[in-house]
């Protein structure tokens, strides 16, 4: 596996990972009417090509295949992190999110804050994040949890 910086011909396959990831990786912790709600299969491609080319985003490959992905913006704010789902709890999240950290950190950034979900906040947790609250988010008018969650480096 190695990380490079996102190029916008990664997007379709970023977002059809993204889709995928969600649907059977977070399966286990929100509905069904929630998963669709999160990832309806389409996403403003426009938007999302800007706020990867805005933030600092990687791509985790395994050969040609991308197997994951991540960005965080200038404040420390991790955005996006998903990792396909034959290729999870093989460092590819701690690989993506410490080279994020790490790019952040040498900028100046003190902490980071994610909004975790159900699903990741283990992760998160086991990374030194501690949770802030828990929140309900309306996607397509349905409701969703995540963990406003930050890790301090100072």
């Amino acid at each position: 596996m190695y990380l490079r910086l996102y190029r916008p011909e990664d997007l379709e396959s970023l977002t059809r990972l993204f889709f995928e990831t969600i649907h059977t990786v977070n399966a286990g912790d929100y509905t069904p009417e929630q998963l669709w709600a999160w990832a309806p299969g389409a996403v403003d491609a426009a938007r999302w090509d800007h706020t990867l080319r805005e933030h600092h985003s990687l791509v985790a490959l395994d050969g040609d295949l991308i197997i994951g992905f991540g960005d965080m913006d200038g404040s420390g704010y991790l955005d996006r992190l998903f990792v396909h789902r034959h290729f999870q709890s093989r460092g590819t999240a701690t690989a993506l999110c410490d080279a994020l950290e790490r790019h952040a950190a040498a900028a100046g950034v003190t902490h980071f804050t994610t909004h975790a979900s159900i699903t990741a906040r283990p992760f998160f947790s086991h990374r030194g994040y501690r949770t802030l609250r828990e929140q309900q988010v309306v996607r397509r008018a349905v409701l969703l949890t995540n963990f406003v969650m930050e890790k301090s480096i100072t």
